[in-house]
């Protein structure tokens, strides 16, 4: 039971103090004018003052609470190392038994796991939200059993007691770790780019000679290993092999006595792109497509043309100047001899022999094509031809002979069934409302894939493989009235445009391809094929472990599925004869990136009300009470305040002056003054 004296005006406290100052200065103009009776009317003014300011006696039975201490136990990733676990479990047991045993307190545990998404040791979040479901008034003090690599300490949170660390790890903890500094996300293939590494010994290393062995894998291939400094950056030129997205992963072997090879390894990955895309044009003769290809060629900024067109072949002779026909001569030599390798595709618009380009040049084009070039035929009348490039010695590497028929009818193309699974045509807008061509070059498809067919489902679009090289045929010339609108024209653009680059070996146009894109710790995984059907995907893990996942028709030619990873790392995937590779979030995840215990993060916040820090390996601290404001850490012990905090149960209050004794005192003291006064 407790008491005290509290006020309650009855009128506002503003009039309240205007009455009292106006009350002062009617007993000061009395003492002014000399009567008698000032000090009882002061009185009275006193009296009446005191009643309207509300005096009571207010009491309290009151019965008192507990006191809460607080204890976080780190479970996290980083705290799996070496014998943290067993340090924190006995630490944590211990200290409680020590609270538990405290008069008047109690005890709350609280672990700490991994935060989601790679977000780390979430300790201070944690004490957030445990702090919101405490009264703040009864917290004595906060005890965080962890290494103290916590990823929130700089989340604002204002404490109502002192925080201490009983930190956890050995001083002869040791570890290695490689990062990259710099990685870009696109390269051009072919060209070397600059990347930054830098592996760092981390507390008690031994003498390691100052190099180390660094393993570079790209796309899950075999390991190219070389020996570099450690503690100093490392620029590494890195050349990327292929277009799309290339996965490089640098990795170091697990040395002896470290906490962990979970940091010995980065994983990289680079899109790989094209600076720029060389293209030989050489047209026949001039017809209206020829400007098509031209126009799609140039709109293209990756694309360097060159253009031929062959005005006049050499066995005509009308008279016209050659200078009037050119303005330079058609370096024949040079550009199918000296300089083909140079091209990344090659384009034959109508053209047919005719004395130009001799059978050796020709030949030269057909080993270009099976070493890893393109070679696009654009067939007019020309192809049908005793003159055909067909009877050349580049009719080897064509999927088409032709029967010598030109069709002078009109046709709609249509994508056949096998098109719809390409990616060339699959998916091109507006089908079923194109408009129709008027010629079509008869062919007998001898190989490749048939993906446009016209009139009387003859072969329209034929696309080839062979060897390492990519071999296309255009059964027709009259592309270009799809650009001009006839009879509402069609795509003409985004299937040349589509044509073009899956010569050149564009990754996102290749018919026979496994992707996978990731998002967390789950990737979608895109087969796209030209069968109806496909085998089970196998997932291998970074442990080594494999799954059989799969795969359900998402479209024509296309399989899609998702998976969840267990762990973080480097997946490879295997389709048939399709291999990838994907890695899910960081090769090192966050808890691994500093793994050397230390109080630095949490410092700011232990010191901020006057906590400590104790070394689990040197002891556990005595636990003691000390007064909120004081030091409340020291030699070989850690302090708790208590808080003295109570719950009220009953309140009573009791009036002062009530109102009949106020008038009665009142009434005395002004009748007194007028007493004392009248007898003057």
């Amino acid at each position: 039971m407790t008491g005290t004296v509290i006020f309650d005006p009855l009128i506002p406290l503003a009039l309240l103090v205007g009455l009292g100052v106006f009350a002062a200065s009617g007993v000061l103009l009395a003492v002014s004018r000399g009567l008698s009776g000032w000090a009882l009317r002061g009185l009275a003014a006193v009296v009446v003052f005191a009643a309207l300011a509300g005096p009571s006696y207010q009491t309290e039975d009151r019965a008192p609470l507990s006191d809460i201490v607080l204890l976080l136990e780190d479970e996290s990733a980083s705290q799996r190392l070496s014998d943290r676990a067993a340090q924190t479990g006995t630490a944590a047991n211990a200290m409680a038994a020590r609270i538990t045993a405290r008069p008047n307190t109690e005890l709350r545990r609280i672990t700490v796991p991994d935060g989601a998404e790679d977000a780390g040791t979430r300790l201070m979040t944690t004490l957030a939200d445990t702090l919101a479901e405490e009264p703040r008034s009864r917290i004595a003090g906060i005890l965080a059993v962890s290494d103290g690599r916590v990823h929130d300490a700089d989340l604002p949170l204002d404490l109502p007691a002192p925080l201490h660390l009983l930190q956890t790890g050995l001083a002869e903890d040791w570890d290695r770790r490689l990062t990259v500094r710099n990685a870009p996300a696109f390269a051009i293939i072919g060209e070397p780019v600059t990347l930054t590494l830098r592996i760092d010994d981390l507390g008690a290393a031994p003498e390691s000679g100052g190099l180390t062995q660094l393993d570079i894998s790209v796309d899950g291939e075999e390991p190219q290993s070389f020996n570099v400094p450690v503690g100093q950056d490392i620029d590494l030129p890195v050349t990327l092999p292929h277009g799309g997205r290339n996965v490089i992963r640098f990795s170091l072997p697990e040395a002896d006595g470290e906490l962990t090879d979970r940091n010995n390894a980065a994983l990289i990955q680079m899109n790989g792109v094209r600076d720029r895309l060389s293209v030989l044009l050489v047209s026949g003769e001039p017809h209206p497509g020829g400007r098509t290809w031209r126009n799609l060629l140039k709109s293209d900024s990756s694309v360097d043309l060159v253009h031929f067109t062959i005005l006049r072949p050499p066995d005509k002779q009308d008279g016209v100047p050659v200078n009037e026909l050119s303005l330079i001569a058609f370096p024949t030599r040079e550009l199918f001899m000296d300089k083909i390798d140079d091209f990344d595709l090659i384009i034959f618009d109508r053209y047919q022999r005719r004395g130009i380009l001799p059978a050796l040049y020709l030949d030269n084009v057909a080993q270009y094509v099976r070493k890893g070039g393109a070679v696009l035929v654009a067939a007019g009348p020309d192809y049908a031809s005793a003159d055909s490039l067909y009877r050349s010695p580049l009719g080897t590497v064509l999927p088409a002979t032709p029967t010598a028929r030109v069709l002078e009818e009109a046709f709609p193309p249509v994508v056949t069934d096998i098109g719809q699974r390409h990616p060339v045509t699959a998916d091109l807008p507006g089908k079923g409302d194109w408009g129709r061509w008027l010629r079509q070059i008869d062919v007998t498809a001898e190989r490749g894939d048939v993906v446009m067919s016209g009139a009387d489902d003859r072969p329209l679009l034929v696309l080839d493989r062979v060897d390492e090289g990519r071999v296309a045929l255009l059964a027709s010339d009259h592309a270009w009235l799809w650009n001009r609108g006839y009879e509402g024209g069609g795509p003409q653009l985004e299937l040349l445009r589509r044509l073009a680059h899956w010569m050149m070996k564009e990754p996102e146009l290749e018919e026979e391809a496994l992707t996978a894109t990731a998002q967390g710790r789950t990737m979608r995984i895109t087969r796209r094929t030209l069968d109806e059907t496909v085998p089970p995907v196998t997932i291998t893990a970074p442990d080594g472990s494999t799954t059989e996942l799969p795969l359900a028709p998402a479209g024509p030619g296309r399989f899609e599925a998702e998976h969840t990873g267990e762990e973080i790392g480097l997946y490879r995937l295997e389709n048939g004869d399709e291999v990838t590779v994907i890695g899910l979030g960081p090769a090192a995840p966050r808890e691994f990136v500093e793994t050397i215990a230390s109080d630095e993060a949490l410092r700011p916040v232990i010191d901020a009300l006057r906590g400590g820090v104790a070394r689990v390996e040197e002891g556990l601290p005595r636990l003691r009470d000390v007064r909120l404001g004081r030091p409340a850490a020291g030699r070989g012990w850690l302090g708790l305040t208590p808080r003295g905090a109570y719950e009220t149960r009953d309140v009573r209050q009791t009036p002062l002056l009530p109102g009949w004794l106020v008038l009665l005192l009142s009434a005395l003291f002004i009748t007194a003054a007028w007493l004392r006064e009248g007898r003057r």
